[in-house]
C-alpha cells in the first residue's frame, strides 16, 4: 500500500465576497499531502473533502516533476493518471481520485506532482473570486532499493553566493530548518524560495543574502538541518565557480 498518513490533510478555503458584504465559504481538505508509493506499486487515491457550504468542482491533472538549474520545473504527462480528472462535489461530501501511474520506475525514484484545481463558479456582479491550487508531490519508488546521496557547498563567483544541495542517489531528500554559521559563528542568511525537496539526480539551490563581504573561498561554513529520517550536522566547503 501506498505510505498514506490519514492524519496528514492540507485543508484551505476560498472565501466569495459580495458588494452586499455577505460571504460564502468553500473549504476543501485534501489528504494526504504527500504519496509515497513503494516496492514497485502503481496506483493509490486522494481524498477531498467539501467542508464548504456549497458544492464545488474541482479538476486534477498530473504532472512530471524534475528540478533543473535548481529549479523545480512541471512538464505535462499522462504518465500518471487522476479518475475522474474532472468532479463536483456537494457540500459536506467526500471524493475519492484514484491516482495510477502507468510507466513503473527502472533503477531510480520517479517523481511527480498531482495539481488540484478548484474551478470557480460562474462570476456574480459585485463578488470577488478566488480560485484554489493545491501541489501535492507523488514519489514512486522502484522494486529495487533506492537512496538519496547528497553533497552541500557553498558556490561563489559573479558577486553572489550559494548553498548548493547536490544529489547524486537514485531517491529524493527532503531538508528543512536548515542554518548556516560562518567560523566566527556568524549567522549566514539564506533565501527560503527554494524547495525543500532534492531529486534524485538533481541539485537545489539557495541564495546566500547575508553577510557581506562573501565567504572566504576555500574555506568552510558550518551546516545543521533536518533531513527525513536524520539531523544534519556537517562543515560545508566553499569553492569558487565561473559566472
Amino acid at each position: 500500500m501506498a505510505n498514506l498518513t490519514m492524519k496528514s490533510a492540507l485543508t484551505v478555503a476560498a472565501i466569495f465576497v459580495s458588494a452586499g458584504r455577505t460571504a460564502q465559504a468553500q473549504s476543501l481538505t485534501v489528504l494526504p499531502v504527500s504519496i509515497q508509493m513503494s516496492n514497485g506499486q502503481l496506483a493509490t487515491s486522494l481524498t477531498v473533502i467539501n467542508g464548504g457550504s456549497s458544492e464545488t468542482s474541482i479538476q486534477i491533472r498530473g504532472f512530471v516533476w524534475t528540478q533543473a538549474g535548481g529549479k523545480d520545473q512541471l512538464t505535462a504527462s499522462d504518465d500518471i493518471l487522476a479518475s475522474p480528472p474532472l468532479a463536483t462535489i456537494a457540500p459536506g461530501s467526500i471524493q475519492t481520485v484514484r491516482l495510477v501511474v502507468r510507466k513503473p520506475p527502472m533503477g531510480k525514484e520517479v517523481t511527480y506532482r498531482v495539481i488540484l484545481d478548484q474551478i470557480p463558479p460562474p462570476v456574480l456582479p459585485g463578488t470577488v473570486q478566488v480560485a484554489l491550487r493545491l501541489s501535492i508531490p507523488v514519489f514512486v519508488q522502484p522494486s529495487t532499493r533506492t537512496a538519496a546521496h547528497v553533497r552541500f557547498q557553498v558556490e561563489r563567483g559573479g558577486g553572489r553566493a550559494y548553498l548548493v544541495a547536490i544529489n547524486s542517489g537514485s531517491a529524493h531528500e527532503t531538508f528543512r530548518d536548515i542554518a548556516l554559521t560562518m567560523q566566527d559563528g556568524k549567522a549566514v542568511t539564506i533565501g527560503a524560495d527554494a524547495s525543500p525537496y532534492i531529486l534524485a539526480d538533481s541539485s537545489s539551490r539557495w541564495p546566500i543574502v547575508s553577510p557581506a563581504p562573501l565567504p572566504a573561498p576555500h574555506g568552510v561554513l558550518h551546516l545543521t538541518a533536518q533531513a527525513l529520517e536524520r539531523v544534519i550536522d556537517r562543515q560545508v566547503p566553499v569553492v569558487d565557480v565561473q559566472p
